[in-house]
């Protein structure tokens, strides 16, 4: 699932939140130089000024776009932004006092330091701020991976240019050139990691969130290529050309650097979506810790006296595009559980091995009781191993609700239209393990579940999905 780019006011929000502590430290240190040592506190006209002069500073920001192109503009240009900003900020505050009748109360002395303190603060900390960003914030990894895709005759430039101006901080980790094999060759320090032969199964095996595609229209398998990307669920940015391939999904027109690209992905959120599905998972997932650690109190000590060991199960599994990451989960099997695997794997009931699952496995911890006995098949039917997840979804590395992380050896058989179900952050819970959950044993039946969420997510669906996952658990309905 592709989020994209924020180009509303709230996309220099750090710029606004540095402007807004320059100004109140403007009027606290003016209120100071007048009137000495008492606190502004005490004083009402005062105190209401400064959560005024926080609403001026936000309205002037919005409809103003003071901060449109802030990363670009020179020092000039930024001074002349500054004092337009500040003196505007400054007028509205005088209208304010103006209008309810109480410029007489307020001093003028005050009010012009306000304004100079808060022109040379603000000018200062902008500079400051974006040599941060430039020096140190845009060179850091980037919590999103690409590789971009161009040809010999121009990669240089497009390499160049997204590096250069890499406002997003994607990490550019790959680049894959179509006419020439380049591979193993670097350009401004970026490896060329594969080229038109090897190019889908590089992507298909790394993490890689998007891909940028320069090509011109005459170039050979371009639409194959494309088409390839779009089956495994990646999201490309490609330059502003009639591509009949991708006319079928969403997309969505942006700037990145000096390009003009439309970017393609299967769903696609706003910030504002994102961050509230993000709350919701703060929020459960500190509920679901505590859960767990008042669960660890109870199953903690039976697990080891059945099984001596670790109490939790720890193993990698693919996240979002290929991303691996460290899954949580209370131990229901004996230690040497994933070396009995390789043996069991005749009994799996999915087809193709593309999960496993098994009427009885003699893994699990208590089985020799008999089918569905023992501390190991209690805690699986229900889900109670499965709370340790709430410390994944604090991390950022799985959702409340998603697709199921597969395990690596899964992910290795993947095909190209399967990899569509990883774009998204892993759930504990999700549309295919409340449509039967165990009693699913089609792997492409499960694709096209976590495809129809992708697709159709939206808040309530997720909420929708909670509710039915306690009703299911509750009624220990096709628990795995």
């Amino acid at each position: 699932m592709y989020k994209k780019s924020t180009t509303g006011w709230l996309k220099h929000l750090d710029f606004l939140i540095i402007d807004i502590i320059s100004l109140e430290i403007a009027l606290f240190c003016s209120y100071f130089v007048r009137n000495g040592f008492p606190s502004i506190f005490t004083d009402v006209l005062y105190r209401n000024m400064a959560f005024v002069f926080l609403l001026l500073d936000v309205f002037v920001m919005f409809f103003g776009e003071t901060f449109s192109g802030v990363l670009r503009r020179g020092y000039y240009q930024e001074l002349v932004a500054t004092v337009k900003h500040s003196v505007t900020v400054i007028l509205l505050a005088v209208l304010y006092l103006f209008a309810f009748q109480r410029g007489n109360d307020y001093s003028r002395i005050i009010m012009f330091l306000t304004g100079g303190i808060y022109l040379v603060l603000s000018y200062i900390t902008r500079r400051l701020w974006r040599l941060y960003l430039e020096k140190v914030k845009f060179k850091e990894k980037g919590k999103r991976s690409m590789v971009i895709i161009a040809a010999r005759d121009n990669v240089d430039d497009v390499v160049y240019e997204l590096v250069e101006s890499n406002y997003e901080r994607m990490d550019i980790n790959g680049i894959v050139v179509v006419d020439v094999d380049m591979e193993g060759e670097k350009i401004l320090g970026i490896p060329v990691v594969a080229n038109k032969e090897n190019a889908i199964e590089y992507i298909c095996r790394q993490w890689v969130d998007e891909a940028f595609i320069h090509l011109s229209e005459n170039m050979p398998d371009r639409e194959e290529l494309i088409t390839s990307l779009i089956e495994m669920g990646i999201t490309i940015h490609y330059s502003m050309i009639k591509l009949d391939a991708i006319l079928t999904k969403k997309q969505y027109v942006e700037k990145m650097g000096p390009y003009m690209v439309l970017s393609v992905g299967g769903n696609m959120i706003t910030m504002r979506q994102a961050l509230m599905k993000r709350l919701m998972d703060i929020a459960g997932g500190i509920v679901g810790c505590i859960i767990t650690g008042i669960l660890f109190l109870f199953v903690a000590p039976v697990i080891y006296i059945k099984s001596p060991g670790p109490i939790f199960f720890k193993q990698t599994r693919i996240g979002k595009n290929g991303k691996k990451f460290k899954i949580y989960k209370f131990r229901s099997m004996y230690v040497d559980a994933e070396e009995r695997k390789k043996e069991l794997m005749e009994q799996n009931k999915v087809k193709d091995g593309m999960m496993f699952k098994m009427d009885y496995d003699p893994r699990i911890i208590g089985c020799e009781k008999g089918p569905g006995k023992g501390i190991g098949n209690f805690i699986r039917k229900t889900s109670i191993d499965e709370f340790p997840q709430f410390i994944n979804v604090l991390k950022g590395d799985m959702s409340l609700v998603g697709t199921r992380p597969p395990t690596v050896d899964e992910w290795e058989k993947y095909q190209f239209h399967h990899r569509t179900r990883l774009t998204i952050k892993p759930g504990i819970t999700g549309l295919w393990q409340v449509s039967g959950r165990s009693s699913i044993t089609d792997f492409e039946e499960v694709v096209k579940l976590d495809t129809q969420y992708i697709a159709d997510w939206n808040l309530g669906l997720d909420i929708k999905i909670l509710f039915k996952t306690v009703r299911v658990v509750f009624k220990r309905d096709g628990a795995a």
